[in-house]
């Protein structure tokens, strides 16, 4: 099966649409299945069956991978199978019964208004990298970019006028998402006063510049996210999605319907974004049982 995997990288770029991102994770992810299969000395699809795709995923679970990570290799699994079926390569689709068993979905980790509030109050100051990283929170907070898709604005990516933001997300799909005034706001204040000054004499359209004066990286957008979850004294185990699960959860803790929140986040499933009604019916719990008298 190795020799295909070339094969359905291409149908996934071209055909597909997917990201560099994406098709790199997915690579890692079936090297690694079909290099399990190879040592039980399984090499051609005909002979791959059901257990052997349910057992690779037991096997990433038991190695402690996350329930997203083990959710996108059974979902490079569940492709690639297909293509191998659809270009008549093997007639039979292993997968098509397999399904990440619902006691591995965890339910991301969230911050309170509190904690974001502090946050981005802990990156107030007029020092050129304080106003840039207050609208860095800002954004965030207010837009529930992925981490990457915030790293790829561009100066145009904000209308001020109307208040919304344009983020190309996975499949070099664009979606359109309002943004509040304490957003917009500080984006103008790094606009006006901090991005001049990290820009010095370069010439570029990116929003969000490094001190070089140069495209912001993913890596660094990590570390200010973390340097001021710990300047806020938050405990919480904070990651990149933080701020995205964040985004989501309060919104449909205070009334947005599901289908809004799915087209803000550029999932295109809506079962992705179900996760977060996990969230809210956590906190509905903890309400019951810190209220009611017989909890």
């Amino acid at each position: 099966m190795k020799e295909f995997i070339d094969e359905f990288m291409n149908y996934l770029s071209v055909e597909r649409g997917l990201a560099k991102n994406t098709l790199l994770a997915y690579r890692r992810d079936l090297d690694k299945y079909i290099d399990q299969l190879s040592q039980k000395g399984i090499k051609a699809a005909a002979k791959v069956t059901r257990e052997h795709v349910s057992n690779f995923m037991f096997d990433l679970k038991k190695h402690g991978m996350s329930a997203t990570t083990i959710g996108r290799n059974l979902a490079a699994i569940k492709m690639f199978h297909r293509f191998l079926v659809r270009e008549n390569l093997a007639k039979e689709d292993p997968t098509t019964l397999v399904d990440t068993p619902k006691l591995w979905k965890r339910v991301p980790s969230v911050l309170t208004i509190a904690e974001i509030e502090s946050m981005i109050q802990a990156a107030g100051g007029k020092k050129v990298q304080q106003v840039r990283d207050q609208a860095i929170l800002e954004i965030f907070y207010a837009s529930g970019l992925r981490v990457s898709e915030l790293a790829d604005l561009k100066t145009t990516s904000i209308n001020d006028d109307l208040g919304f933001v344009r983020a190309v997300g996975k499949g070099s799909k664009e979606r359109i998402i309002p943004l509040g005034h304490k957003a917009r706001e500080a984006v103008q204040r790094y606009l006006l006063k901090a991005r001049p000054r990290l820009l010095k004499a370069k010439t570029n359209d990116v929003l969000f510049l490094s001190r070089s004066g140069t495209r912001i990286s993913r890596q660094s957008l990590w570390a200010v996210i973390k340097f001021y979850a710990r300047k806020a004294k938050i405990k919480k185990t904070i990651k990149p999605h933080t701020l995205r699960h964040t985004f989501a959860t309060h919104l449909l803790e205070h009334g947005a319907d599901l289908r809004s929140v799915q087209e803000m986040l550029g999932h295109a499933d809506i079962s992705t974004t179900q996760i977060y009604t996990h969230v809210d019916n956590e906190r509905l719990k903890s309400v019951h049982k810190q209220f009611h008298p017989r909890s």
